[in-house]
């Protein structure tokens, strides 16, 4: 901290010897007693005592005066008191925060993971661990696979959900997910059993932005069959991709919608057959709450 008058200095002292003696000043600005406000934090009474003498002598004037049986705050005791009074509680809400975010069973996880995996995985997942851990909060971040993982290496995510497996970090594979052609249903594929990447060297597609993962799939197997695709939409939703689809603007290779296709559009299976991984991962060496280490280990269980 910098100070710029010969004051100042003082006033850090103060501030020093007054930090740990909070709770006792707002104490004695409630209870008005010296042996309540020792009841009230779970301390002799002669401590208080001897903490409000001390505390007068760095201040320079006396903080209580005495009044008929028991005590009254001087106007310097006031003002310091009414300054623990609105200090000590944003204190005691960091503390609790601490508490809750430390304890296995009331802790809180920071979860990130990418638009598609939000349909089913990510509430199956939360689903089955919350059967165990009810008092667990989670924060859910979404966004893209580059923007999800630049924010788990900040720190800002515990772990995250991504596909491709990302290289650098530690992780675990959780499942294997089919990717499928997606084609207007009225499309000259769209009754094929199977279509190979090469015959798709002619088609418009509509993609998701770069830095998605499906999009990195989808330009490098472009690429393995010889061709650069012709790109007529981009977005950031998997939902506005296959809406795009079946208005008739393209193609797109996505994972499977569900049981049956969404309206308007067919679902083909690529030969060869194409896949992502999917995986929780972390940064290297992180040193987890026991409410992150609990999610961690029970996803790695459902591997």
């Amino acid at each position: 901290m910098t100070y710029g008058t010969q004051a100042e200095p003082a006033d850090q002292r103060l501030v020093a010897a007054l930090v740990p003696h909070l709770a006792l000043l707002s104490a004695l600005r409630e209870t008005r007693n010296i042996t309540r406000a020792a009841e009230l934090l779970g301390i002799p009474q002669p401590t208080v005592s001897r903490r409000l003498a001390a505390l007068a002598n760095v201040v320079g004037a006396p903080l209580t005066e005495p009044d008929g049986r028991g005590i009254r705050l001087t106007r310097v005791g006031t003002i310091l008191a009414d300054t623990a009074g609105q200090a000590l509680p944003p204190v005691e809400a960091g503390a609790r925060q601490v508490r809750e975010e430390i304890e296995p069973d009331s802790g809180h996880v920071v979860l990130g993971f990418l638009h598609l995996l939000g349909r089913a995985l990510v509430p199956s997942l939360l689903r089955g661990f919350r059967a165990n851990h009810p008092g667990v909060r989670f924060s859910l971040v979404q966004g893209s696979r580059q923007n999800i993982l630049d924010r788990l290496t900040s720190g800002e995510l515990d772990v995250a959900l991504v596909a491709p497996m990302p290289e650098g970090l530690e992780s675990i594979a959780i499942a294997e997910q089919d990717l499928l052609l997606s084609v207007p249903a009225g499309h000259r594929l769209a009754e094929r059993r199977r279509v190979r990447f090469a015959e798709l060297a002619k088609e418009q597609f509509v993609m998701l932005e770069h830095g998605y993962g499906i999009r990195q799939i989808t330009d490098a197997l472009c690429a393995e069959a010889g061709f650069e695709p012709k790109v007529v939409f981009e977005g950031q939703e998997s939902d506005t991709v296959r809406g795009l689809v079946a208005a008739g603007f393209g193609v797109a290779v996505l994972p499977r919608f569900g049981a049956t296709a969404p309206a308007g559009v067919a679902e083909i299976p690529l030969s060869p057959k194409s896949s992502r991984t999917i995986g929780l991962c972390w940064r290297p060496g992180d040193h987890f709450t026991p409410a992150v280490r609990a999610f961690r280990d029970y996803v790695r269980a459902q591997a």
